[in-house]
């Protein structure tokens, strides 16, 4: 279809040139083209028609990635078997608790305890633009109507026919953003998601755990499964490093969040309200209820009355009617009808679960009123908790500013406005929809003790907010000294009552990004294994209910990977049944885009966090680390001292800058945060998302595997390795996610954006580390080739490898024009072509790879 789109609006020229190119590269993974002769080819056409190649290629991977969805989905479909329950889903879960770790007692304990608490992030890794996303959604329904089809009927075709006008458009939807996002572009895009499926399809997993349970009573009894899953947001309330998330834009984050949910609640109120018409005489109300409703007709004789008329002797639909006029007033602010909060209006829903219990309606009781009460239960008034973020440094100087009584500073001021600002939320909103404060690069208690002390300045006692201050840990060393901070917290008489009124409970939020950039990949992860297993032993000393915070991004060099795996690799005992993770850009609508892959995503989280609480998981982690833990020690030290002898020469940003499109991903406006945290241009200032996209985009994926090879040779004992690959979760998931990593690179390319920087001694050693490592995983492993293990995933690599190909050669042109020695010659125009064919190329290799940052 796209090949037809393609003839239509550039004609059978382009159409020509796109697939010639396709099939060099292919070719050229086959051995049977040089890269040479596609240099030649794609060096030949002038700039314009180059750009239209380099679309055509990023288009086609919208369609591919969204192609994989559906097929995910019809997968999921066909292995949904009540009998034998898919791996990694809540009803194995359950399964596998009631049959080999403790029974029935044991599998209460852990689903009361379960909490997964997911934090919606603005960091700047989606690279498609909203129009394009919207684009691709409209496609999608398409597809379903096309499948949805008897073949060879009018349905079909129309559905067809629809299909190639939403990809007519697509094509001719510009890729690249022409003016920058702001904070609350960022807010509206990531609660889409809220609106298109994750609203919808939590109350579809808690029955699906309430069901696993038991399967005969589900919806006819109180349920058994708890609304596990509570969701934060940092969209518009980080502003570390971001000038232009101000206390204004967290005020209006709040504000449009709650405006979602209250719509979204408000019409499932009115769908279920409007299909309750059990009757009085067969179902009879209780004393309770009926008592609400007639202080209700007391207090709104014009509202009941109407919905008296259309509901007569129905009066648990007339409450839930009114319930839903009753949200309709709050969102609009009346303040005469309004909830006062989420719990008044829970209570009307128990109200009339109760009563229809009472009465023998139990099946209205616990059906789809209960997925509302699940929902209201999520969501609050509030939808997503709205967490604060701010540099250590910038709480610093306010203080110091304040203590010395001398004029403040804007930034000063914005600190303050800030804490004034969660006060409103908190008075507001209620408590929940903002309490917790990060602060980042915490290096003392001291830092925790700040943020109190600015509240005490900016707000009078009675009007100081409820604060759950959070030490958010790093680098490398801070890490290792996050016990000691924490014992000072202990210390302070803030964090002891807060201690005493929130059942001690605590968090602590760890770094997966700045760690790894800080010490590698390998040293980084072993180091935040141990934080959180000394963390976990400080918590079980004091007495603390510990709560670990992962930073994680979507990229493997910013410890992504499949969620589900890395939560069964920590560290013993430091689940404990709770799991909070930050998901950012492109993996909210990877996770979020389809209600099938979403109830999938929330399944595979929900198992592992029951799995890894278990005791059977928990003493064979903390066996195979006490065997196996002196050789990760020696890896990581091997590991750790290769790649920072890497960075660490001379020159080395001014070098990675000319190998990569480092300096125009700015261009792309993927967020509104900066891509530095300053003004200086080395790498300590560089975030961690743009040097993971730059490496991305060279195909050399650095961050992901860089130092292991080094670190596994260290170790002579090659069938130790083998062994703890096999029975270490840690390790395995350590090897597995560098051999994803390594997949996605492609030697004979990489080497020539290496090439770029004029250092043979760096490309040199690069790719001897590539080739070491490489090689030293597939023994580990046992694989002969890559991903050998996991078929579905290696054909898709293998598939979309020599797509990316192309778009990597159009962006090399592209670069090499930019960086080479006539750089300064070229004309204004070209120069503008030039990186536009650059951008388009960025972004298309970002969706062949499916990640940027």
């Amino acid at each position: 279809m796209l090949g037809t789109i393609l003839a239509e609006s550039g004609g059978e020229d382009l159409l020509a040139d796109v697939e010639e190119l396709r099939h060099k590269v292919i070719g050229a993974r086959e051995g049977a083209v040089t890269t040479e002769e596609i240099t030649a080819l794609v060096g030949a056409w002038p700039l314009e028609r180059a750009k239209q190649v380099a679309r055509a290629f990023t288009v086609y991977f919208h369609l591919a990635n969204l192609a994989e969805e559906h097929q995910r989905m019809r997968a999921l479909r066909e292995r949904d078997d009540a009998a034998n329950p898919p791996r990694e889903s809540l009803a194995a879960a359950v399964r596998a608790i009631r049959e080999e770790d403790g029974g029935e007692e044991r599998l209460n304990e852990l689903v009361a305890g379960m909490k997964f608490h997911p934090v919606l992030t603005a960091h700047p890794t989606e690279a498609r633009r909203r129009a394009v996303s919207t684009s691709i959604l409209r496609i999608s329904a398409q597809l379903d109507a096309w499948h949805a089809a008897h073949e060879g009927s009018a349905a079909a075709a129309e559905a067809h026919r629809r299909l190639l006008e939403e990809i007519d458009l697509l094509w001719r939807t510009s890729q690249l953003r022409y003016t920058k996002l702001d904070p609350l572009d960022e807010v509206r895009t990531a609660l889409s998601a809220f609106d298109e499926t994750i609203f919808a399809t939590l109350p579809k997993v808690y029955r699906t755990l309430d069901t696993a349970i038991d399967p005969e009573g589900s919806g006819t009894r109180p349920p058994r499964a708890t609304p596990f899953v509570r969701y934060g947001s940092w969209i518009g309330g980080d502003r570390d490093g971001n000038p232009f998330v101000t206390h204004e834009v967290t005020r209006e984050a709040v504000t449009i969040q709650s405006e979602h949910v209250l719509r979204a609640l408000e019409n499932a109120c009115g769908r279920v309200g409007r299909t309750l018409t059990v009757y009085a005489n067969l179902t009879p109300a209780s004393r309770a209820l009926i008592d609400t409703l007639t202080e209700a007709e007391a207090a709104y004789p014009t509202l009941m009355a109407e919905i008296g008329k259309r509901s007569p002797n129905e009066p648990h639909r007339r409450l839930l009617l009114l319930a839903t006029a009753r949200l309709s007033a709050t969102r609009e602010r009346d303040a005469d009808l309004a909830y006062p909060g989420a719990d008044a209006f829970l209570s009307d829903l128990r109200l009339v679960q109760d009563s229809l219990a009472a009465a023998g309606a139990a099946r209205q009781a616990y059906g789809e009123l209960q997925h509302l009460i699940w929902q209201a239960e999520t969501f609050g008034f509030h939808l997503a908790e709205l967490e604060i973020r701010q540099h250590s440094e910038v709480h610093a100087a306010a203080l110091a500013e304040l203590e010395s009584g001398g004029p403040l500073s804007d930034r000063t001021e914005e600190v303050l406005a800030t804490l004034r600002t969660v006060s409103w939320i908190q008075e507001r909103f209620g408590v929940e929809a903002c309490n917790r404060y990060i602060v980042s690069f915490t290096r003392s208690a001291e830092d925790i003790e700040a943020v109190h002390k600015l509240a005490t300045y900016a707000l009078p006692p009675k009007r100081v907010p409820v604060l759950d201050v959070i030490p958010l840990f790093e680098t490398g060393a801070d890490l290792e000294a996050s016990p000691r901070v924490l014992a000072g917290m202990l210390e302070l008489p803030q964090v002891r009552r807060r201690l005493d009124d929130n059942d001690r409970r605590l968090e602590v939020m760890l770094g997966y990004s700045d760690s790894a950039k800080d010490v590698g990949p390998v040293s980084a992860t072993l180091r935040l294994y141990d934080a959180q297993a000394r963390l976990s032993a400080w918590a079980r000393e004091h007495d603390v209910r510990l709560t670990l915070f992962h930073g994680r991004g979507g990229s493997l060099g910013r410890g992504g990977g499949p969620a589900s795996r890395a939560l069964l690799a920590q560290a013993p005992g430091s689940v404990d049944g709770r799991f909070k993770v930050t998901e950012q850009g492109e993996v909210i609508f990877a996770r979020y885009g389809q209600s099938a892959i979403a109830r999938r995503h929330i399944e595979q989280v929900g198992h592992a966090v029951l799995m890894a609480s278990t005791d059977e998981v928990l003493e064979r982690e903390r066996a195979a680390a006490e065997r196996f833990r002196p050789y990760a020690d020696t890896i990581a030290g091997a590991a750790q001292e290769t790649y920072l002898d890497l960075i660490g020469t001379e020159d080395f940003a001014v070098w990675f800058s000319r190998i990569s499109p480092l300096e125009e991903l700015g261009e792309l406006r993927l967020g509104s945060r900066p891509s530095r945290r300053g003004a200086a241009r080395g790498l300590g200032d560089l975030r961690a998302i743009p040097w993971v996209f730059a490496w991305t985009q060279t195909r050399v994926n650095l961050p992901g595997w860089f130092g292991l090879g080094t670190g596994l040779a260290a170790v002579a004992d090659l069938p130790a390795l083998q062994a703890a690959y096999r029975e270490w979760p840690m390790f395995a998931s350590l090897l597995d996610n560098a051999e994803m990593s390594l997949a996605k690179t492609d030697r004979t390319i990489a080497e020539r954006y290496l090439a770029l920087g004029g250092r043979p001694e760096l490309t040199e050693k690069v790719l001897d580390e590539y080739d070491l490592t490489r090689r030293l995983v597939l023994r580990v492993t046992g694989h002969e080739r890559l991903l050998e293990n996991r078929a579905v995933l290696s054909r898709a690599v293998d598939l979309r490898n020599p797509y990316v190909d192309a778009l990597s050669h159009l962006q090399l042109r592209a670069l090499e024009a930019l960086r080479g020695e006539e750089a300064d010659t070229l004309s204004e125009e070209d120069g503008r072509h030039l990186e536009r064919l650059l951008l388009l190329s960025v972004n298309g290799v970002a969706a062949g790879l499916q990640n940027t940052g």
